[in-house]
C-alpha cells in the first residue's frame, strides 16, 4: 500500500537546471507566486547568501507543494561534487527520483555518479532532458550517451521539435491517440503477457499497458524520458504529471511504533537545531516525548514544521510515509534513529570521501572559542566535516572534498555566525599501517593508586581491512570491565600514529595482561592503552599509505597521447584505451596528492571536450619521500610522563 505522497529528489550535475524546474513546480502549483530565477538570485530553495551569489545549491533544500491531490515533498540537491556528502544522505529518503540532463552538455562526470547510486539503491527514476531550446542542444545525442552511459532500458514518452530555438516544443507519443511501438516494445520485455499479445499482434489498449509500463518503472526496469525547457516553461507540467503518475509514493507500515530516520540537520535562529526526519512506522506529534534508539537518550519535540525551503509551517504531526522538520531534539545527529529500529530504514550510501583535511584560523584571535563552537555546529549538520578541536595546540581541522567547499564555508561561517575565518591550502589525508608484526607493552602501576599492565601484538592488515581487534586473555587476568574500556580506547589510540595520520589496516590482539584487585580503576586501562599500542607502532614501524581514485576519462583520439603522458607523470596507472567513432575511453588509477587539478587541467588541454569522472579506489603503498608525514598533535603517549599527567588533570 502507498500513500498520496511523493518523497521525490532532484539530481543533476551542476548547471543542468534542477533548481528552475524547482521553481516551474513551486509556481505551477500555486505554492509561489512568482516564478525565480537562478540568475536574478530569487529563487525559493537556494536562499543562501552563498547560493544567490553563486548561482548554484551548495546544499539540499526541501519544499512541499500539492499537485492534483498528490502531495509532494521534493528535495532539491547540490549539483557540484564538493557537496555530495549532502546528496548521499537525501538519497536514503528518496521514494523516486527525477535525474536532469543537459541536451547540451549531455552525460557529465557527476551524472554518472548520481545514477550509479540511484541504482544500487534501485530508486525508480525518471529522466528530464533540460535546455532543449539552447544552441548546441542535441537530443538524440545525448539520448545515445544515456544508453551507451548508464541505461539502456528508456522509454521515450515524447518527442521534439524545433531543437535549439526559442520555438522549442514537446510533443507527447504516449497517450490514448498515439502509442509509440518502441515504448509498447519495451514493455513487452518486462512482462510475459504483454509481449505474448505483441508478437500475436494482438490489440492492446492504452490503459493495460500504461499500467503495465507503471509497474515497470516502480520496479526499476523501464526509465520514463521526458524533455523540456525549464528556464522557458516547456515541458516541466509534463514532467509534474509523470512525477506523480509513473513515480511511486513510500510503502507504508501499519505499525504504531514509531521508526524515524534523521538524514539531515538544519538550523533556525528561533527554534535552533531542525532534526529533518523521514516517518518510516508511526507518527510523532508536537510536545511528545521521544526516544532517539542511537544514542539511547529521550527528549522533547517542542514542533512539528512542514519544510518550505527556509520557511516553515507548524504541522502538529508527521506520520507515516512523510517527511518533516522536528524542533527539539538538541542532540540529535545525521544518521540516527528514531524511536526503534526497522527492517525498513535505509542503507548507507556514500557517493565520495573526503580525501583533505585543512586548519581554520579565525582572522581575530578573539573569536577562536567561537569558531569552534560554529565549526562544532555545521560538523552536526555535516558529518563528513569530521571536525577535530586540538585543543592543546589551539588547532581547528575539517576535512572537505574540495575547493569550492571551503569558500562556501568561509561565507556560511561570516553570514551566520559573524566570524570571519581563513582556511590554510588543504593537505591529502595520508594514513599508515604497521609495517611488521610486532608486540607493544605498558606497564602503568606508578604513581599509585594504578594498575594497568597490558601486552598487545600487532599486526599487518590486508589493505581495507580496517582494524580488527581481539582478546585472548582471561578475566581472570583482566577482569570484563577493564577488557571492555581497552576494546573501547583503540579507535582513539589509532587516530594518530607515529607518522601523525590515523593507523589502519592492521590486527590488534591483547595476549597479555594484569589488573589489580585494589588498585586498579577503569580509567587506568583508557589511560594504558594509548600509551601500549604507540610502543608497539614504534616497534612495528609504519608505513605511510596515500589516497587514489580511479578514472574514467572520454575523449577524442587526438588526445590520447597527451592524457596518458599527463597520467604516467602523475604516477597514476591506466587499462588499454577502448576506441571508438573517434574516441576513446581510459580507466585507471591515480594518487590523490599528484591530481588534485587533474580535471582542471584535463578540461584546458580539451576545450571542455574531454570528460573525467572520478571515485574514491582506497589507499595504498607509498614511498615516505613521497608522500606527507607530520608531527603528533597534543602530547604523545610516547610521552610517557607528561601524558599520565595530562591525564591526571595535572598538567595544564
Amino acid at each position: 500500500m502507498q500513500q498520496n505522497i511523493r518523497n521525490v529528489g532532484i539530481l543533476a550535475h551542476v548547471d543542468a537546471g534542477k533548481t528552475t524546474i524547482t521553481e516551474n513546480f513551486l509556481y505551477l502549483s500555486g505554492q509561489s507566486k512568482k516564478l525565480g530565477s537562478v540568475d536574478d538570485g530569487t529563487t525559493q530553495t537556494d536562499f543562501l547568501d552563498v547560493e544567490r551569489e553563486r548561482g548554484i545549491s551548495v546544499r539540499s533544500s526541501n519544499t512541499t507543494f500539492y499537485w492534483k491531490d498528490m502531495k509532494i515533498n521534493l528535495i532539491d540537491t547540490p549539483g557540484h561534487v564538493d557537496f555530495s556528502a549532502d546528496v548521499e544522505r537525501v538519497l536514503r529518503v528518496l521514494d523516486c527520483a527525477v535525474l536532469v540532463i543537459s541536451a547540451v552538455e549531455g552525460v557529465q562526470a557527476h551524472t554518472e555518479t548520481l545514477w550509479t547510486a540511484l541504482q544500487n539503491l534501485k530508486i525508480p527514476t525518471t529522466i528530464f532532458i533540460n535546455k532543449i531550446d539552447r544552441a548546441g542542444a542535441d537530443t538524440e545525442l545525448v539520448i545515445q550517451e544515456i544508453q551507451t552511459e548508464l541505461t539502456d532500458k528508456l522509454v521515450l514518452l515524447q518527442e521534439i521539435s524545433d531543437e535549439t530555438s526559442n520555438d522549442a516544443n514537446i510533443k507527447s507519443v504516449w497517450n490514448n491517440e498515439g502509442i509509440d511501438g518502441n515504448v509498447v516494445e519495451a514493455i513487452a520485455n518486462t512482462n510475459e503477457s504483454i509481449l505474448e499479445k505483441y508478437l500475436e499482434e494482438q490489440p492492446i489498449v492504452f490503459s493495460e499497458l500504461d499500467e503495465n509500463l507503471i509497474n515497470a518503472v516502480h520496479q526499476h526496469q523501464l526509465f520514463p524520458v521526458l524533455m523540456g525547457s525549464a528556464k522557458n516553461s516547456i515541458g516541466v507540467e509534463e514532467l509534474l504529471n509523470a512525477v506523480i503518475h509513473y513515480l511511486p509514493g513510500p510503502d507504508v507500515n501499519t505499525s504504531k511504533q514509531l521508526s524515524a530516520l534523521v538524514y539531515s540537520i538544519s538550523h533556525d535562529k528561533t527554534m535552533g537545531k531542525v532534526a529533518h526526519v523521514k516517518v518510516y512506522q508511526g507518527a510523532i506529534n508536537n510536545r511528545e516525548l521521544i526516544k532517539n534508539a542511537s544514542q539511547q537518550i529521550e527528549e522533547k519535540v517542542t514542533q512539528v514544521r512542514k519544510l518550505i525551503a527556509n520557511k516553515y509551517e507548524d504541522l502538529g504531526l508527521v506520520e507515516v510515509g512523510d517527511i518533516a522538520g522536528i524542533c527539539g531534539l538538541q542532540n540529535a545527529r545525521v544518521g540516527d534513529v528514531l524511536g526503534e529500529f526497522s527492517d525498513l530504514l535505509p542503507d548507507d550510501i556514500s557517493l565520495r570521501v573526503p580525501l583533505l583535511t585543512v586548519q581554520v584560523k579565525a582572522d581575530n584571535d578573539k573569536d577562536y572559542s567561537r569558531l569552534a563552537e560554529a565549526l562544532q555546529e555545521l560538523s552536526f549538520e555535516d558529518p563528513t566535516l569530521d571536525f577535530e578541536w586540538l585543543k592543546d595546540d589551539k588547532e581547528l581541522h575539517v576535512k572537505i572534498m574540495g575547493w569550492i567547499q571551503i569558500e562556501v564555508l568561509e561565507r556560511v561561517i561570516e553570514n551566520r555566525f559573524g566570524i570571519k575565518a581563513k582556511f590554510d591550502s588543504p593537505t591529502v589525508i595520508y594514513k599508515e599501517t604497521p609495517s611488521q608484526k610486532g608486540e607493544g607493552f605498558v606497564k602503568y602501576w606508578m604513581p599509585k593508586p594504578c594498575w594497568a599492565i597490558l601486552k598487545f601484538m600487532i599486526e599487518p592488515g590486508e589493505r581495507g581491512s580496517g582494524v580488527v581487534y581481539e582478546s585472548k586473555i582471561s578475566v581472570d587476568d583482566v577482569h570484563r570491565k577493564y577488557q571492555n574500556e581497552v576494546e573501547r580506547t583503540i579507535p582513539n589510540a589509532l587516530k594518530q600514529g607515529i607518522k601523525g595520520w590515523e593507523v589502519t589496516d592492521l590486527k590488534i590482539t591483547l595476549i597479555e595482561g594484569e589488573d589489580h584487585e585494589i588498585h586498579s580503576r577503569p580509567g587506568d586501562f583508557i589511560v594504558a592503552t594509548p600509551m601500549g599500542i604507540m610502543n608497539g607502532l614504534v616497534n612495528t614501524e609504519t608505513t605511510l599509505l596515500e589516497p587514489l581514485i580511479s578514472f574514467k576519462i572520454s575523449a577524442t583520439e587526438d588526445l590520447l597521447g597527451a592524457i596518458t603522458s599527463d597520467i604516467t607523470q602523475m604516477r597514476g596507472k591506466f587499462d588499454s584505451p577502448e576506441m571508438e567513432n573517434g574516441r576513446f575511453i581510459l580507466s585507471g588509477i591515480l594518487p590523490v596528492a599528484t591530481s588534485l587539478d587533474f580535471p582542471v587541467r584535463l578540461s584546458s588541454r580539451s576545450g571542455g571536450k574531454a570528460k573525467i569522472s572520478t571515485k574514491f579506489y582506497g589507499y595504498q603503498e607509498c614511498d615516505e619521500e613521497l608522500g606527507q608525514t607530520r608531527d603528533y598533535k597534543g602530547i604523545s603517549p610516547l610521552d610517557t610522563s607528561k601524558w599520565i599527567l595530562k591525564a591526571r588533570k595535572a598538567l595544564q
